[in-house]
């Protein structure tokens, strides 16, 4: 985890309700993913407690509490209360208990509450954390959304990526991120890629300069952030390279922990990019699906040879 996020963003982005502490929201930060469910703390056991994470009581948390004296929820509330505990977050639509108001003021930490089921809850701030704080990692290129595939282009400055790119909006098709590409692993097989935010919905074309692609082509031309799920890397045709025509050649580009497809496609001048970025996706989807072209040349070929070598010679 390379950062924080403020307990504030992380109200606005949940839609969570302040039930107290509402001055403490900027100041107060997160810095793992992880929540933790104290139910071992209520009895009173704090050998391993994890005070740096979000405090969620459900249903077991707040029916238990109900059970204990309000001098005995005061003394666990209190040890939990740390300066390193970033908020307490109620599920269900419960009400706190007057004692955990009482001592997230004490301790300027926010009392927070949801109406949504624990493990939903759960579930949806981890996920929002886990993307804020993952370490993040800039990469030069173009990012598109084709057919819903992010294509993410690649390669050295003047070789036409942000033209394709413009060519590839006038065709449908939607920018995430011009120049510099933000990405992130959101899990074990998923790299995500978005804009910084001062880059966000322009595009760099030379000769022209920096044009705002939302202005003139409309909120359907472009997307916030995306799966980075093929690399399409551009580089100057070489006659001297031999480059793939049957699509035997697999190549992959990690990305953090995470092996992204890649193929390499040569410039040269007449060479419609755009039409064949917008092929390689088209057909990087068919084979994600089960449909492998290169497979269908292959059994035809060995189908064509057997049939040749099971003929009788000609007389």
């Amino acid at each position: 985890m390379a950062n924080t996020v403020s307990v504030a963003k992380l109200v606005q982005e949940a839609n969570l309700t302040v039930f107290s502490g509402k001055e403490f929201l900027a100041n107060r930060t997160i810095s793992v993913s992880d929540i933790s469910r104290p139910g071992l703390e209520l009895t009173g056991y704090f050998r391993y407690y994890p005070s740096n994470r979000i405090q969620l009581f459900g249903k077991t948390e707040i029916s238990f509490s109900k059970g204990m004296t309000d001098e005995e929820l005061s003394v666990v509330l209190r040890r939990m209360a740390q300066p390193d505990t970033p908020a307490f977050l109620v599920s269900r639509g419960y009400q706190p208990p007057a004692e955990m108001i009482q001592e997230g003021n004490r301790a300027k930490i926010p009392v927070l509450g949801s109406k949504s089921p624990t493990s939903r809850l759960s579930s949806v701030v981890t996920e929002f954390l886990e993307e804020e704080l993952a370490e993040r990692r800039s990469m030069h290129g173009v990012l598109v959304d084709i057919y819903g595939l992010g294509v993410l282009i690649t390669g050295d400055s003047g070789v036409g990526k942000s033209e394709t790119a413009l060519d590839l909006i006038k065709r449908g098709h939607r920018l995430i991120a011009d120049d510099r590409v933000d990405v992130y692993q959101r899990d074990e097989k998923t790299i995500v890629g978005a804009a910084p935010q001062i880059l966000r919905h322009l595009l760099e074309i030379r000769g022209i300069g920096i044009i705002d692609v939302m202005n003139l082509f409309g909120a359907g031309a472009v997307r916030d952030s995306a799966e980075v799920s093929l690399i399409v890397h551009l580089e100057n045709w070489s006659p001297d390279k031999n480059y793939d025509r049957i699509g035997t050649n697999e190549q992959s580009q990690q990305i953090f922990d995470v092996q992204v497809p890649k193929i390499t496609i040569p410039v040269k001048v007449g060479r419609n990019l755009a039409i064949i970025i917008e092929s390689a996706a088209m057909n990087f989807r068919a084979q994600s699906m089960g449909y492998d072209a290169t497979k269908v040349f292959e059994h035809n070929l060995n189908a064509l040879i057997k049939q040749n070598s099971d003929e009788p010679d000609a007389q």
